[in-house]
């Protein structure tokens, strides 16, 4: 596919993280806001798009488990890229309210978390409301009114034209977050590469996962990442997601993915794509 005008979809609307990941990754596209990240993966999916551009993780807070879980049960896209992007937030106001006069905080769930000890030494008594988006907090407090603030970003501030009360209130300062490009084709190797893969087991038994990752250390893969969500059909059975070096064509990764597919019951590629740099804390 060339690149271009591409139509990447984020999630929405324009002043998000999603946006400020999706305009470092191909500053040329036209980049698509959508309500949710659900909404973004169906339109890849449907054709609306090109590609999608999605949360999967944060330094902070861990895995988005909405994506994951999109990822492995309702989407047959597979990651193309990835995009690692530092993470600062910003108290935001109507005006130069002082800190007493806050009552109430919007903010994105996830915004929340990675600002928590800020939210308990500087406004102890203000309640954290969840916003459907960072950007969203901001018009959430401007319909609140007085006493109101946001957690949003610098982008945000400048788009919606509010007041940037403080900067960098996340807790961590190396706060960053790792997004997907989701396309119908992953990457072609580059000799720089990682594989993600999911997959669960018909029964468990001693040694299963162990035998399983043990296709990868035989071969000198090395593991970069290891979580489990819910296999959700019954109670106490998980699925397994693994990120390694290299990509799925290269001989010793291909012969070891064969391997693990024959012993589960599950298993399936999630993408091979290009190594993101991290940026510096």
């Amino acid at each position: 596919m060339g690149r271009g005008r591409a139509r990447v979809g984020y999630l929405g609307p324009p002043g998000t993280f999603s946006e400020q990941a999706a305009r470092r990754y191909d500053p040329m596209a036209r980049h698509v806001p959508l309500g949710d990240i659900a909404s973004v993966v169906r339109a890849a999916d449907e054709g609306d798009i090109d590609e999608a551009l999605v949360p999967l993780e944060n330094s902070t807070e861990g895995p988005v488990t909405l994506t994951t879980d999109l990822l492995v049960h309702q989407t047959d896209l597979r990651i193309r890229r990835e995009v690692v992007l530092p993470i600062h937030h910003c108290l935001l106001t109507e005006g130069g309210v002082d800190f007493d006069g806050i009552r109430i905080v919007y903010s994105h769930p996830q915004a929340i978390a990675q600002c928590r000890g800020y939210l308990a030494r500087k406004l102890p008594n203000a309640e954290a409301m969840a916003s459907l988006s960072t950007v969203r907090a901001v018009e959430d407090m401007r319909i609140e009114g007085p006493g109101a603030a946001a957690i949003s970003s610098m982008r945000a501030a400048e788009v919606l034209h509010a007041f940037v009360r403080e900067s960098h209130i996340e807790d961590v300062p190396g706060n960053r977050t790792r997004f997907a490009v989701l396309a119908r084709e992953d990457h072609e190797p580059t000799g720089r590469d990682k594989t993600s893969i999911c997959f669960d087991f018909a029964a468990d038994g001693p040694g299963t996962l162990y035998q399983a990752l043990g296709e990868l250390a035989n071969r000198r893969i090395n593991m970069l990442k290891i979580e489990s969500r819910p296999e959700k059909s019954s109670l106490g059975r998980y699925i397994f997601l693994i990120d390694f070096e290299g990509h799925r064509t290269d001989p010793f990764v291909a012969e070891a993915l064969d391997r693990i597919r024959e012993r589960a019951s599950s298993f399936k590629i999630l993408g091979s794509y290009p190594r993101a740099s991290d940026p510096a804390p």
